[in-house]
């Protein structure tokens, strides 16, 4: 067998990498280093299959050809247990918790259901929270679920996690710096972020999943304002919407942070509608984020990686009012909700993230319910 040894290949015009070709494997002990780039480098006449480096979003991604264009590898959470019987989960879980079941706002519960995302169905029963409020926020890693502040009769800094592929009660975890209701959360593998709140705050929290313990101050949005639904990349926070008091129409303000780091968010760019007052969602996969809009059925789209306008993505078949959202790499889901003072619904929607289009039914909630949070172990971030 011959063996060459050299430091750098280049093409004859010494202007790029050479083509070599009959070359089946690698074998290395430390590493191979793949071309690398900004979304805006990337080649359009490359072969289908070319592998490059995104330096924007920090990922690999592979060349479809023309037509399809660059997409980014997928890290699929595996099948995940839980539960016997009916209470099996499979695959990636969509959680949801707390909220009111009274058009006025009197009743609230701490019930927390789970649906695989996968498989259409009714949602199922996980356990209750330690904590019976409204308006609370949810974000999640790839184990862990978390659960923080809310409404019940005062504000709370409550912050309570689950772990998702098993069944059972929250535990808690931690408070946040202050009493806080109708903010939204999102995150990567590492960390979980809250931004916003009532009463009116522009604050961002956060918290390391696996380590309980207190939240801690980020930054603040670009305004004041709550009930803005956040979604996320592996490496960005996207804030969209909310509105900055009770009487005030919703805002179409995008903001976003970089989540690893800490300080003050960016504008990102607009909201296309800003009905009522009530509560926005959001949900992603790795590339783009969806937003349903609050009082309304219209559903949006962002592409996460760069800024710029929301776009419309389609209609939801009811309602959302003040809802949640859970997502996979696929699939978006929107719960709860309904148009206020009543009836508040169970209704589920679901959409194919990387397609534009209306909702379908995907089964019901435990409960008809409003303000609740949303929060999935497949969603863009991990």
């Amino acid at each position: 067998m011959s063996q060459i040894n050299v430091r750098n290949l280049s093409n004859e015009n010494d202007d790029g990498s050479p083509e070599i070709v009959g070359v089946s494997t690698f074998s290395a002990t430390s590493f191979f280093v793949p071309p690398k780039g900004s979304t805006a480098e990337r080649p359009s006449d490359c072969e289908p299959g070319s592998i490059r480096f995104n330096t924007d979003t920090a990922n690999l991604e592979y060349f479809r050809g023309k037509t399809l264009g660059w997409s980014q590898f997928e890290l699929v959470t595996p099948n995940l247990g839980g539960g016997t019987g009916s209470n099996t989960g499979l695959g990636i879980r969509g959680l949801f918790a707390g909220g009111f079941i009274s058009p006025t706002g009197t009743a609230r519960t701490n019930i927390i259901d789970f649906i695989t995302i996968s498989t259409l169905g009714n949602a199922q029963d996980f356990g209750d929270r330690t904590h019976t409020s409204d308006t609370c926020a949810g974000a999640a890693s790839k184990t862990r679920g978390v659960i923080a502040g809310g409404y019940a009769g005062s504000e709370t800094n409550v912050i309570e996690f689950v772990t998702i592929s098993s069944l059972g009660d929250a535990l808690d975890f931690g408070d946040l710096p202050s009493n806080r209701r109708n903010r939204d959360g999102c995150g990567d593998t590492v960390r979980g972020l809250f931004g916003g709140g009532y009463p009116q705050s522009a604050q961002i929290d956060y918290i390391t999943f696996e380590s309980l313990g207190n939240a801690i101050d980020f930054g603040d949005l670009t305004q004041t304002r709550y009930n803005s639904g956040a979604l996320s990349s592996s490496t960005r926070a996207v804030f969209a919407g909310g509105n900055a008091s009770p009487t005030s129409p919703n805002s179409n303000v995008i903001d976003f942070v970089t989540i690893r780091t800490t300080g003050n968010a960016t504008d990102f760019g607009d909201l296309i509608g800003t009905m009522g007052t009530g509560g926005f969602s959001g949900t992603s996969n790795s590339t783009r984020g969806l937003i349903g809009i609050a009082d309304s059925n219209s559903i949006e789209f962002i592409t996460i990686a760069t800024t710029g306008n929301a776009q419309d993505f389609g209609d939801a078949t009811y309602n959302l009012g003040s809802h949640a959202a859970a997502g996979s790499p696929t699939r978006a889901v929107f719960a709860g909700g309904g148009a206020s003072p009543a009836p508040l619904t169970n209704s589920m929607d679901f959409v194919e993230i990387l397609t534009t289009g209306n909702g379908l039914d995907f089964g019901d909630l435990t409960d008809g319910r409003q303000s609740l949070a949303g929060f999935s172990n497949g969603h863009g971030g991990l």
